[in-house]
């Protein structure tokens, strides 16, 4: 029972480390000493982890949970290397403070029309690949 307790508190832990590590990349991408690969990733990890809706609904049994448990995370790691480590320290430090004084990380609905374009981008592929009348079946 106890290694399964101390599982939790790291589980715990890492997600916390994975939530301020989210918010750290949002302040680093208006920092000015960010290299632009760095801030051209982070735009693109926040914009979704910060976004309102994700690119696969959570309602969707496993595939649901896969962006936040694995994809989400070594994205946020990827683009927390990049950032140079004093502009890294700097951004934690805001990060730190920004989610103790809210409680809560930021908004951020560039994230949700990423999504909605990707889903658009998805939809149109689709139907162009399914053309009417290509299949036979749609007339």
């Amino acid at each position: 029972m106890v290694r399964i307790a101390g599982l939790g508190q790291r589980l715990r832990q890492w997600a916390a480390r994975i939530k301020r590590d989210g918010v750290t990349l949002w302040f680093a991408l208006r920092h000015p000493d960010t290299p632009w690969p760095a801030k051209a990733l982070a735009f693109l990890v926040v914009a979704y982890a910060l976004s309102p809706i994700d690119l696969i609904p959570d309602m969707i049994p496993v595939l649901g949970y896969v962006d936040d448990v694995l994809l989400l995370p070594v994205l946020i790691w990827l683009a927390v290397r990049l950032v140079p480590p004093l502009v890294l320290t700097q951004c934690r430090a805001r990060a730190d403070e920004w989610l103790v004084l809210t409680g809560r990380t930021p908004t951020m609905w560039q994230g949700a029309l990423l999504v909605f374009a990707v889903w658009l981008a998805l939809g149109l592929a689709l139907w162009f690949w399914l053309e009417p009348g290509r299949l036979g079946w749609w007339g």
